[in-house]
């Protein structure tokens, strides 16, 4: 494969999976100590990432669950964010300004933090009240968030009695990091394909619906926006039909993810509409990948991983043939703002 270390990918998200015993253990005793509530914070990317984990607790658990911004929790507070509040702050690097902030917020009112980070030494490596660090870098990182906030999502519904098939669901995503690396091998001979479509265009619209609209979303804004230059216009499907429809003319291009939740079919409506309008519609299925070992609830709860692991196969191909590669910026972490 294209610039890449199988290894490494393996060591990384078989860490990922490694933290699941104990943030299953700091989530029972949270609970235990009365928590009545859990916000699922970040900055950036890692926001995005928590979406689906908040997502399945919103829809599946009476549990009160929040997502919102740091930047914006910081200046305006929340009237639910209290001492019996769990409150998840992702920052791969550790250091993140407004995440930080956050941070000393969420502690001045005796909220339990806890840091997913890939660095232990750190501000939030060092400033949570539980901290998970597993390295990783910005290829590694997706699946990594991903795979432990949800987690924290299955931990909370298991000590609630939410979710009766616990064990077997966690079981079942043990072997993930293995059926990842063969989900990047069996899509390898593709990748060059989606991404010469990437390359071909300096517009896109992409959407999809359910969990794996964060990956449309963080792919769209932190992958071809900020490390490609290359303009999109991330939707919802679901609001697809509300505005951006108009946008679709011939030539524009329209990429769709397709999950495996139960939302599928507001996917396969944008699916229906825009072939007759523009010849470019190119589809991301996480169906067509082989998942041994993985039920269909399973699956269904790690479509956004696996379109994960599939876009880093594009992306890789993507920075050699634009000849920029991921790592370029102009601005971010390279002037003051």
């Amino acid at each position: 494969m294209l610039n890449f270390d199988e290894q490494r990918f393996l060591r990384i998200q078989l860490g990922a999976g490694a933290l699941r015993q104990q943030l299953d253990t700091t989530i029972a005793a949270c609970l235990a100590a009365g928590a009545e509530n859990i916000f699922f914070t970040g900055t950036g990317g890692a926001a995005i990432l928590m979406q689906p984990a908040a997502q399945l607790l919103q829809r599946q658990s009476r549990f009160p669950t929040f997502i919102d911004l740091p930047a914006e929790l910081v200046l305006s507070g929340s009237a639910n964010l209290n001492s019996r509040s769990i409150v998840v702050i992702p920052s791969l690097s550790g250091t993140t300004k407004e995440s930080v902030a956050l941070l000393e917020k969420a502690k001045a009112v005796g909220a339990t933090v806890l840091t997913l980070v890939g660095h232990r030494d750190t501000p939030l490596g060092q400033g949570g009240d539980h901290v998970f660090v597993n390295f990783a870098e910005d290829d590694t990182s997706c699946e990594s968030f991903y795979l432990q906030s949800l987690f924290i999502a299955l931990s909370i519904m298991r000590h609630r009695g939410e979710l009766e098939n616990y064990e077997r669901i966690v079981g079942e995503l043990e072997t993930l990091p293995q059926a990842l690396l063969e989900v990047k091998r069996s899509f390898e001979p593709r990748a060059e394909d989606f991404a010469k479509v990437l390359a071909g265009s300096d517009y896109h619209i992409i959407t999809g619906a359910g969990n794996v609209w964060s990956e449309a979303f963080y792919y769209g804004m932190c992958i071809l926006e900020e490390m490609q230059w290359i303009r999109t216009r991330p939707v919802h499907a679901s609001d697809f039909f509300h505005g951006t429809l108009e946008l679709v003319e011939q030539d524009v291009s329209v990429v769709l993810f397709k999950g495996e939740d139960a939302m599928r079919p507001l996917a396969e409506r944008v699916q229906n509409f825009v072939p007759s309008y523009t010849s470019k519609l190119t589809v991301l299925d996480t169906a067509e990948f082989t998942l041994p070992g993985l039920s269909p609830d399973a699956r269904g709860l790690v479509s956004p991983i696996v379109l994960a692991t599939v876009l880093e196969r594009i992306s890789a191909h993507l920075e050699v043939m634009r000849n920029h590669p991921l790592t370029t910026r102009r601005y971010y972490k390279r002037v003051a703002y």
